[in-house]
């Protein structure tokens, strides 16, 4: 037993000593060193000979020295040894490559593939051998007559990478292709590689070139995979109208699933395409005989009808709530249409307290913990619409308290630290937005630290925090919904408090209330001015993420779009916006989207 013992810690010293070694040879190789490199490699390589690496390692050291004589010696003396390396064939060749010996260079090359011929196994080794010294069209032959001889050996993958390699983006979109259909798990795969080449503009290039692939097969050899990559190809484009077609054949002809198109049409209202939307929704509606999946469409289709309307007139809309209780009763399969039409009632209808009861009744139905809390959340919400912020409080609390390591129970935390801000309690909100700072929630870890900025930075210099009531205030009346008194707070701050760090937030809580109101030259005014007199703050990058975005899809002028994103990427890289910013000044500038 102690014998054994010995010989295992000699083992692992030995192990340990051989990749210090190792490491020791490697970086004297690259930091050009190469005398020592090959003393280096010349000892490991007499420990290890059959690691053919470390004899490479020499031979690659001597290359860099430019001495192709020696290189060639040792490479000739190795190649005859019994059961060498096919590698060194190639290594032989591209050795004659360095002293423009195109002949012997040639020759040696062939017999690395005349060796793959006889031994389909060591395919492989020699293609990426080829790959190495980037002889793209020998790894390719390797390959491809290894997959005619064998198809077992698949190397599309390898092929495919190839040709994009030598930029034939036709075979390279075939070949991954060919990876999809004979090995579906490679899909996401080949997909990302693909983006890497494709454009969010469909009148692009490679985009209308991966089209016309997609389709030909889909003539040729009819398959629900080219529909459902056709489908991606469009939602890569954002034209979701084009995808729907796609997701309908796939669901036709096999997929008894409806959530593909319900993804697809989750993407098309983030994307604020509510008429593809519209009709994707109303097609799950007609096709579905699942009850759930018929009330989360009509959901989802009246909140777009809810936000189109202009005139106040919500009687179609409370029609359809109507109907959809009429067939679907208040039970817990309908908690999320009780708290839309809670909502409904208390924001759009201006209802509140009818809103209050009606989901106070949703309390008493035989909920689970997390239907509870959801209807507990959305009944706190309207408690701070009635400005009845005690009793929200305690509704927020409550769900905190049942679900505190669950995201909704930090979302009942970040509910209870805004509703304290909003009563004025400054103090007790920063208390709760400092744990939520680390929240595994992106989104409410980036509200928390918003708010709780906004609070620290204008509670220092003004013990009776007079500015940043009136801002929380305005805070409120958005929420409520009251934008003109909102507006009218902020203005008073602004007129009243120049020079107070509240004074920028003021301005871009204004703008992002102009944009609501179609006021945007308003709204750019204030993102101009917080640019201009407050280019060293915080709220800088968000005022440039916003007036770039107004200069695109309002003022339809993309090239001061492009300067304004330009300012966020190379002047500030630590904002939350750097990574859209990146994308939108990509695009505008025509790269190749990944």
């Amino acid at each position: 037993m102690r014998y054994i013992l010995c010989l295992l810690i000699s083992l692992g010293m030995y192990s340990t000593t051989l990749a210090q070694n190792d490491a020791l040879a490697r970086q004297y190789y690259e930091k050009g060193e190469y005398k020592k490199a090959i003393v280096a490699f010349e000892k490991l390589y007499k420990e290890s000979p059959r690691k053919i690496n470390y004899f490479i390692g020499i031979v690659n050291s001597y290359q860099q020295m430019e001495d192709f004589d020696t290189a060639e010696k040792l490479l000739l003396e190795a190649i005859q040894k019994p059961k060498a390396s096919p590698i060194l064939f190639v290594e032989t060749g591209f050795n004659y490559d360095l002293k423009k010996d195109s002949i012997n260079a040639k020759k040696y090359y062939q017999k690395g593939i005349e060796y793959t011929e006889s031994k389909i196994s060591a395919s492989y080794i020699v293609g990426r051998a080829f790959e190495r010294k980037s002889l793209l069209d020998y790894a390719l032959r390797v390959y491809q007559q290894a997959r005619a001889a064998n198809p077992n050996y698949n190397f599309l993958n390898n092929i495919a990478r190839i040709y994009g390699e030598k930029g034939d983006i036709e075979k390279m979109f075939s070949s991954y292709l060919d990876l999809i259909k004979d090995r579906v798990e490679q899909k996401g795969y080949a997909q990302r590689i693909i983006s890497q080449f494709l454009r969010n503009d469909p009148n692009d290039e490679n985009n209308i070139l991966f089209r016309k692939i997609l389709l030909k097969r889909n003539q040729q050899e009819p398959d629900l995979l080219w529909n459902e990559l056709l489908s991606w190809l469009f939602i890569q484009q954002k034209q979701y109208k084009r995808a729907f077609i796609q997701e309908k054949a796939i669901y036709m002809q096999g997929d008894a699933s409806l959530q593909r198109i319900f993804d697809l049409a989750r993407m098309s209202i983030e994307d604020n395409d509510d008429e593809t939307a519209r009709e994707v929704l109303t097609y799950i509606i007609e096709k579905s005989n699942q009850n759930e999946t018929i009330i989360r469409a009509s959901q989802l289709l009246i909140q777009l009808d809810i936000e189109s309307v202009t005139n106040g007139n919500y009687e179609e809309i409370q029609k359809r709530f109507d109907e959809l209780f009429t067939e679907y009763p208040r039970d817990y399969r309908t908690v999320l249409l009780q708290r839309d039409y809670a909502n409904f009632m208390a924001f759009q209808k201006n209802q509140p307290d009818a809103a209050i009861t009606y989901l106070k009744e949703t309390i008493q139905q035989p909920l689970n913990k997390r239907q509870l809390a959801t209807v507990k959340l959305a009944l706190g919400d309207i408690l701070v619409y009635q400005e009845q912020f005690n009793q929200a409080l305690i509704y927020f609390s409550q769900v905190q308290k049942a679900l505190k390591n669950d995201i909704i129970g930090q979302e009942a935390r970040y509910r209870v630290a805004r509703t304290s801000y909003y009563k004025g309690d400054f103090a007790w909100a920063e208390t709760q937005l400092k744990v939520l700072k680390s929240s595994v929630s992106q989104l409410i870890a980036n509200d928390a630290l918003k708010l709780k900025l906004i609070i620290s930075d204008n509670s220092l210099e003004d013990s009776t925090q007079t500015a940043l009531k009136k801002y929380a205030k305005a805070d409120l009346l958005a929420y409520q919904l009251k934008e003109t008194e909102a507006i009218n707070t902020l203005e008073d701050i602004l007129q009243n408090h120049k020079g107070e760090k509240i004074e920028d937030e003021a301005l871009l809580m204004q703008a992002e209330l102009y944009e609501k109101r179609n006021e945007f030259d308003k709204a750019r005014l204030n993102y101009k001015k917080i640019i201009e007199f407050f280019k060293d703050d915080i709220l800088v990058d968000d005022a440039y993420f916003a007036i770039a975005n107004l200069y695109l899809t309002e003022f339809d002028d993309p090239d001061t779009a492009k300067d304004y994103f330009e300012e966020i990427i190379f002047n500030h890289q630590d904002s939350i916006h750097y990574v859209e910013a990146q994308k939108a000044y990509r695009k505008l500038r025509g790269d190749t989207i990944n």
